[in-house]
């Protein structure tokens, strides 16, 4: 007879190639060769609960390598998930609990949405970055509140993508020794074996960052892969990698160990094989035998004693220290200090003529006295994007107990990594650089959005009024590009009150990211700036009567020049409106009766100025409506000039309504 470790290990992969198959989709190669390594980690060290797939303390596993998602699945319906056989034969269908890459909010246990290759180890990272941060701030002699490890199974195509390479070597700067990768080592891609685009030294490489680098040399010798993992977790001053010699569709008689059953269904007969090899039935599909199913009942049942010992270790922890149950309570509910909204010496530091990212620098710095909280910081630009945070220390290897994380120059992993800080909870998080590298981040960006992640990005130098620097660092299309990503708030200030606006609305969202898009160069500070703010986009400053002859409509840098044209007007006999448009997304939920109160739509003539992409502004000019934009890349010279050559001055707006 079996023995019952090897049973469970059939049937994690059986039950994947099952599902790929009924979907007629998928990638049955991954969890076919990782089935032993992960069942081996799930079983002995992966502290979880089923019962409560929040609890604080859990240690998080993420598959990188997200293809393989079925390998995820069928762990988690057997360590006895809310993911039933059900969920597991709708693998990939619509509305299910099984989509094709592990989904973070729709399935029960998923820690991060993987799919897209680097970016769950870039989120590991944000995730022990988390872990080693709140301990140094709750754990006390005698109580490790916070004490779990962040696990990774990632595959050659991680290996080979740049975020991976950025955040590791961020990770092995920093020390962070309860981070572990279980590198699926199978030398097999797509497009045959890995020796046709990749042919560097993976151990040598991350020594190199810093890593405590362990091999072993049979992926399916669970005792080999349970001393590996061992070994690991004693070494915590470094991260750990394990490479781990799998065979890519391990068991397949005719397709293992070849890049045809990478991503694509093994087909009926070569299941029927496979699972004739292994002494199964081949006309089962889906099933779990019975002394599976009742082992792994006991194996749960056991891994639920790690959570009630923490539970009552918690509550001897808030007697004896009840000062810190407070504490928890503001670092882990995502409320937002109305105190700092209504700090009257913010509002008054930000009414004069700045650039908004120096204005953004003083909010940010306001909001951090009240929300200790907050961990960020810039891609090497801190002096620029004035995002350093004063009084909240440096999260350095020698002291966890900071808030400002120095990502150095890696855009896309700064991103991915604050997407995994804010996926552990307990932290806020912000990440800052120029508007025009948000082209290097923009894979993460997307992926916070579709996870509802309150995570903030402060992009400064909005646009060609970054002048010198020259069209390599004037952003054109970015504003489009990031008004383009679903359930991102994207806020371009006027003035300093209305970044003092942007900043509160985007670190009170809770559901989603915020962009804050700023200004090199200095804004007047243009008066009060009323609630309407809150809603988007408002009467800046309105007309003289109520017979409107035009709608001068703007955002940023660009709103001082519509309001001085507005006065050319009045002079010329034009009465005209200016409307500030902070963001796109928070006016276009508001109702039909605010936005028509704003934009007319019976005053057909209008105007949009921006200096970006005169893209998508239709919706707010109309069909009759003039633009003034940006057609092209920027030119090198001072600010100004770039602005005038392009037609962002006030005698070509005055021209433009005439018109």
């Amino acid at each position: 007879m079996k023995k019952i470790d090897e049973k469970v290990i059939e049937t994690i992969r059986f039950l994947s190639a099952d599902g790929v198959q009924k979907a007629n989709s998928g990638h049955p190669g991954l969890p076919l060769g990782c089935a032993t390594m992960s069942y081996v980690l799930w079983k002995k060290f992966l502290k979880g609960s089923s019962v409560d797939t929040k609890w604080v303390d859990r240690d998080r596993f993420v598959l990188s390598a997200g293809h393989g998602s079925m390998l995820l699945y069928s762990l988690l319906h057997l360590f006895n998930y809310d993911l039933s056989i059900d969920d597991l034969k709708n693998f990939r269908q619509f509305g299910s609990k099984t989509p094709g890459h592990p989904e973070y909010g729709m399935t029960p246990g998923i820690e991060t949405t993987t799919g897209p290759l680097g970016q769950g180890i870039s989120n590991a990272v944000g995730m022990a970055i988390a872990e080693a941060r709140l301990a140094a701030k709750f754990n006390k002699s005698g109580y490790n509140i916070i004490d779990h490890y962040t696990y990774v199974i990632a595959g050659d195509g991680d290996m080979m993508e740049g975020i991976s390479s950025e955040a590791a070597s961020l990770a092995g700067h920093l020390g962070l020794g309860k981070l572990i990768v279980m590198y699926d080592d199978n030398s097999i891609t797509i497009d045959g074996t890995t020796d046709v685009s990749f042919s560097e030294d993976v151990e040598e490489r991350f020594k190199s960052y810093q890593w405590e680098v362990i091999k072993v040399s049979d992926g399916n010798n669970m005792e080999e892969v349970e001393n590996a993992i061992e070994k690991s977790r004693y070494n915590t001053n470094k991260p750990s990698l394990i490479m781990v010699k799998n065979i890519i569709g391990f068991g397949s008689p005719n397709k293992s160990n070849t890049s045809k059953v990478h991503g694509s269904p093994l087909g009926d007969d070569e299941i029927a094989l496979m699972k004739e090899k292994f002494g199964w039935d081949p006309e089962e599909k889906f099933f779990v035998p019975d002394e599976v199913r009742e082992y792994m009942k006991e194996l749960t049942d056991k891994r639920e004693i790690d959570r009630f010992m923490w539970e009552e270790k918690f509550e001897d922890y808030l007697n004896e220290f009840p000062e810190m149950a407070k504490e928890w309570d503001v670092w882990f509910e995502y409320d937002f200090p109305e105190e700092v909204s209504n700090s009257l010496s913010m509002w008054k530091e930000l009414d004069v003529k700045e650039a908004s990212r120096v204005s953004g620098g003083k909010v940010l710095n306001h909001i951090a006295r009240d929300l200790p909280n907050i961990v960020g910081g810039s891609a090497d630009l801190n002096e620029s994007t004035k995002t350093y945070m004063k009084a909240l220390g440096d999260f350095t290897s020698k002291n966890r107990d900071g808030n400002n994380v120095f990502f150095g120059i890696r855009e896309h992993a700064m991103a991915g990594i604050i997407n995994g800080i804010a996926l552990h909870g307990g932290l806020r998080t912000f990440g800052s650089t120029f508007l025009v590298f948000s082209d290097y981040m923009k894979p993460s960006i997307r992926l916070a959005g579709l996870m509802g992640l309150p995570v903030v990005y402060i992009f400064t130098h909005d646009s060609i009024g970054v002048g010198e620097d020259g069209p390599t660092h004037q952003p054109i299309e970015h504003l489009a590009m990031l008004r383009g990503i679903p359930n991102l708030d994207v806020y371009r200030p006027a003035n300093g009150k209305e970044t003092g606006v942007a900043f509160t609305k985007a670190f009170k969202k809770s559901d989603g990211p915020s962009a804050l898009v700023l200004s090199r160069q200095n804004l007047e500070p243009l008066g009060e700036v009323t609630k309407a703010a809150h809603y988007g986009a408002y009467v800046i400053s309105p007309e003289r009567d109520k017979n409107i002859d035009g709608i001068l409509i703007g955002s940023g840098s660009e709103v001082q020049l519509l309001i001085k044209a507005q006065k050319e007007l009045w002079e010329s006999g034009y009465n005209t409106r200016v409307v500030s448009m902070l963001s796109w997304e928070v006016f276009d939920r508001q109702d039909e009766s605010y936005k028509k109160e704003v934009i007319p739509p019976e005053i057909e003539n209008r105007l949009y100025v921006e200096a970006g992409l005169d893209f998508a502004w239709e919706k707010y000019v109309g069909i009759n409506g003039k633009k003034i934009g940006m057609t092209s890349y920027g030119e090198s010279a001072p600010g100004a000039e770039v602005m005038k050559h392009f037609g962002f001055t006030v005698e070509n707006i005055v021209k433009r309504i005439k018109e």
